[in-house]
């Protein structure tokens, strides 16, 4: 199955035909695309893994519930946020889905204002982890092109090494430590020192045995 909308979906997925249907017309008419879903099994079939949005998952449902779809969701790697929908009484369960990872929880029935907030933070969380995850793959491409040697200097940069001390280390001179750092920041799309550091920090450049 296609996904109506090439950007973010929200996926209901309860076995209740008014509620699906309420849902569906009320993200709907907020510009939200959705998709609707009367049983776990179904949904989890139709998942593409690359899908944006997030998850509106009621955790009685027939078949397999609400926890085990999430607990397959993730262990497929599928990181959309999920929005819990509960019954009066189901806190127990709520509180076990919120421990899995769940973004948050709703009791039926829902309240309007509240679900288009959580909907929003819900789009918000996937939208940054998306662009995170980008940005880490792009980081990740540059430092596959690193020779050897310029990912041995630049683990050592990220450690806080002078030239001097980076060539004591590799046996090498300040100046050759100079050529180096200039084709990795090249290679690694950036223009200052600092930047490069605070890049290598975020997306944990493994530290050298001997640097520490």
């Amino acid at each position: 199955m296609k996904s109506v909308s090439s950007g973010p979906i929200v996926f209901i997925v309860d076995d209740d035909d008014a509620v699906r249907d309420s849902l569906a017309l009320l993200l709907g008419l907020r510009g939200h695309a959705t998709r609707s879903f009367a049983g776990g099994e179904e949904f989890l079939a139709a998942i593409d893994p690359n899908a944006s949005g997030c998850v509106l998952l009621d955790l009685r449902l027939p078949g397999i519930d609400g926890l085990a779809v999430q607990a397959e969701l993730t262990a497929r790697g599928i990181r959309l946020p999920i929005i819990v929908l509960t019954a009066h009484g189901d806190a127990a369960n709520a509180r076990a889905s919120l421990k899995s990872g769940a973004f948050d929880f709703l009791e039926k029935p829902i309240d309007d204002a509240a679900l288009q907030s959580i909907i929003e933070e819900a789009l918000a969380r996937d939208d940054r982890t998306r662009d995170q995850a980008d940005r880490r793959a792009a980081w990740q491409g540059r430092l596959a092109k690193l020779t050897a040697r310029e990912r041995e200097v630049l683990e050592l940069v990220v450690h806080g090494r002078h030239n001097r001390e980076i060539a004591a280390t590799l046996g090498i001179s300040p100046r050759t430590v100079e050529v180096y750092k200039a084709r990795l920041m090249d290679k690694l799309q950036v223009d200052r020192l600092p930047d490069l550091i605070r890049i290598a920090l975020d997306f944990e450049v493994s530290s050298r045995q001997d640097a520490s």
